[in-house]
């Protein structure tokens, strides 16, 4: 999508950035084969960078994607003699009416929620299931999978390769499952939207603080899911993150460096988000269920109850985060309960624990940690062992944003 700039170039780069997974979709859907589907949304593209500046964009760009995709992909099926479980009508090329009511808003919707639950099927292992939704729906690059989940590239490009082979050696079917079936597999799917956001909430490498699209496109996700079996978990994670993403717009200076939560200018959090997201939380709430992202949803609702940082009720925070800890025995989820304790009790109370989190097997590669332990020590007054825990944050860190903070708070203590 770069080079040589026709008249339409600018739409039909935009038009790529903001449905190409969604045309994806529909494609895996028709062909029912990544590969191909992939090749020919491609070239789907580079024909219309050719063709729409002479004949002008068609009144339903989409829908033209996808009908050329098709019909193109159908013919490399027909050279290699593949069977193809298509009826004749499809096989014939499509008048444009014929295509705006086949690629309509809802039938790309379904086909989304259809590759979600495919790559989230329980023939997959849950690695592989979050790697190929991550890689296939939400159209990650296999190296940004591999920094969020702390492996290798080439492990990671296994991961997926497997996926896509197990979907089609098992004749896995491309459907919304129902019944049983269905909750069965929602866990997976909110596993992989949660990391979704948080991949885009906080890039995890690079030269940005976050990817605004990644963000929107995991609650986009959420919704979906939302709409399809509103159960109160499903109601629980969108909650979370619409509470999360009402601080997106206060969370960065004019440069892009952070702005720390207690720093924050909340006038400028998004209070349709929160509203929302606190109507959802009540709504789950009121079912009698909890779960962990629930839990999680709860936490970040105090932070929006609260007028400024120094008026944060801690001590709920810590509450929520001890009924957290009972459902996940995350490390970091001790981590962040640990940082509330030093806002409710003081940094010296959480010290102890902060060291030992930092210290720990699960945590000593999590820059994090170490930051949490400098920036206790720091509010004590005491620069030497700050000085070194900066130091180690530093050598852990790969987000330039976050590496500007550190080095900022390092030299503060001189």
């Amino acid at each position: 999508m770069s080079g040589f700039r026709y008249p339409h170039t600018e739409a039909i780069e935009r038009l790529y950035r903001q449905d190409s997974r969604r045309i994806y979709a529909t494609l895996v859907r028709l062909l029912g084969n990544f590969a191909l589907a992939e090749d020919m949304l491609q070239e789907a593209f580079i024909t219309a960078t050719q063709e729409w500046p002479v004949q002008g964009m068609p009144d339903n760009p989409v829908a033209w994607l996808i009908t050329v995709a098709r019909n193109r992909g159908l013919d490399r099926l027909r050279r290699e003699q593949r069977q193809v479980d298509i009826d004749d009508e499809q096989l014939e090329t499509h008048s444009a009416l014929h295509y705006e009511q086949q690629f309509d808003a809802e039938v790309l919707e379904d086909d989304r929620l259809r590759l979600i639950f495919t790559c989230c099927h329980p023939a997959l292992a849950p690695e592989v299931q979050i790697a190929l939704t991550l890689r296939e729906v939400c159209g990650l690059d296999t190296e940004a999978i591999a920094s969020a989940f702390l492996v290798q590239t080439a492990t990671m490009a296994q991961r997926i390769v497997r996926g896509k082979a197990k979907i089609r050696t098992a004749g896995i079917a491309y459907i919304v499952p129902e019944g049983p079936q269905l909750a069965e597999r929602l866990e997976s799917v909110l596993s992989v939207i949660y990391l979704v956001y948080t991949e885009g909430h906080h890039v995890s490498r690079g030269e940005v603080l976050f990817r605004v699209d990644l963000c929107i496109e995991a609650i986009r996700l959420a919704r979906l899911v939302m709409t399809l079996l509103p159960e109160p978990e499903v109601k629980g994670l969108l909650a979370l993150l619409l509470l999360t993403d009402a601080r997106r717009p206060a969370r960065s200076d004019a440069d892009g460096n952070p702005v720390l939560l207690e720093d924050q200018d909340r006038t400028r959090w998004r209070s349709d988000y929160i509203a929302e997201g606190k109507a959802l939380l009540d709504d789950a709430l009121a079912a009698g269920h909890v779960g962990p992202y629930l839990l999680q949803a709860a936490i970040a609702a105090v932070h929006a109850d609260a007028a400024s940082f120094a008026a944060t009720d801690w001590a709920q925070i810590v509450a929520l985060y001890d009924l957290l800890w009972r459902f996940t025995e995350s490390p970091v989820v001790a981590l962040n309960r640990a940082v509330a304790v030093t806002m409710r009790d003081g940094p010296a109370a959480a010290l102890p624990v902060l060291e030992t989190l930092a210290a720990s097997d699960e945590l000593a590669q999590h820059y994090p940690a170490h930051a949490a332990v400098a920036d206790a020590y720091r509010r004590l007054g005491q620069a030497e062992p700050a000085r070194a825990a900066y130091l180690r944050a530093l050598a852990l860190v790969q987000q330039e944003p976050d590496r500007r903070l550190l080095e900022r708070r390092l030299a503060e203590l001189t």
